[in-house]
């Protein structure tokens, strides 16, 4: 199975595509660009915005305007609206570690914001995976990460995916009701060639990852175990989502 082409945005790092249905929106940043896309799948109205700071992930607020985001940008969370270009900044992250940028995450089922980081060092991973509370309270759930992507939760929201891209794994965690996280435990280990990226759950619980400098996504059962490969035409595939009213795009 192929994929095939929905829009050609040219983006020079474009990740953390999302499907926003409170406003009918595929979304997704351009990092190094600074912008981020709202595409409506259905009439094909493909915007851009400038996005004040390199966004390596984002969520749309609830009950907001598709511009009211809450972001990971490079130093650490913050909120943006992209109609005017301004942002408030709430936690710096990894302070005195200007080697590490704010990379993947996702929002839980209770609206809290799961972000970790990306060390470009190469050396040993001091990258951490953050909570961010609706309440703005910030928490540090796990540290030694090298390259935080693939965050996305089981369909009952109690368990935590997580791939780290420089260790070439899939990890889960058991998921709490407060947001902390226990049992960490590797599922998988990416084939080469390629590491893995970002990720999303599909209705039977199986997790999508991308598979960076592999040319295509993989579809893993819970248990780890490889179900599927979907090739397509570009080396760094970053991020997965299923998109539109039917979730079919």
């Amino acid at each position: 199975m192929d994929a095939t082409l929905l829009i050609d945005c040219r983006d020079a790092h474009g990740e953390g595509v999302l499907w926003s249905a409170e406003h009918g929106l595929v979304m997704w940043s351009d990092i190094t660009g600074q912008r981020i896309h709202h595409l409506d799948p259905v009439s094909g109205a493909h915007r851009t915005y400038a996005c004040p700071g390199e966004a390596g992930c984002f969520a749309p607020r609830r009950g907001r305007r598709p511009t009211e985001l809450v972001a990971a940008l490079k130093a650490g969370f913050a909120l943006i609206d992209l109609a005017t270009g301004t942002r408030q900044d709430i936690a710096a992250i990894h302070a005195g570690k200007p080697h590490i940028r704010m990379n993947d995450g996702r929002t839980d089922r209770e609206g809290r914001f799961i972000a970790g980081g990306y060390d470009e060092s190469g050396a040993d991973p001091t990258a951490s995976v953050w909570r961010l509370d609706p309440d703005l309270s910030v928490t540090r759930l796990f540290d030694g990460v090298s390259s935080a992507n693939g965050t996305c939760f089981a369909s009952d929201g109690r368990t935590l995916y997580f791939a780290d891209t420089g260790k070439g794994d899939l990890k889960a965690f058991d998921y709490g009701l407060n947001g902390g996280v226990t049992r960490r435990r590797v599922i998988a280990r990416t084939p080469a060639p390629g590491v893995p990226d970002g990720s999303c759950i599909d209705a039977e619980g199986f997790i999508w990852n991308a598979v960076w400098d592999g040319y295509r996504v993989e579809r893993w059962s819970p248990e780890g175990q490889l179900d599927r490969v979907i090739r397509v035409p570009v080396a760094k595939t970053t991020c997965v989502a299923f998109g539109g009213p039917n979730l079919d795009c």
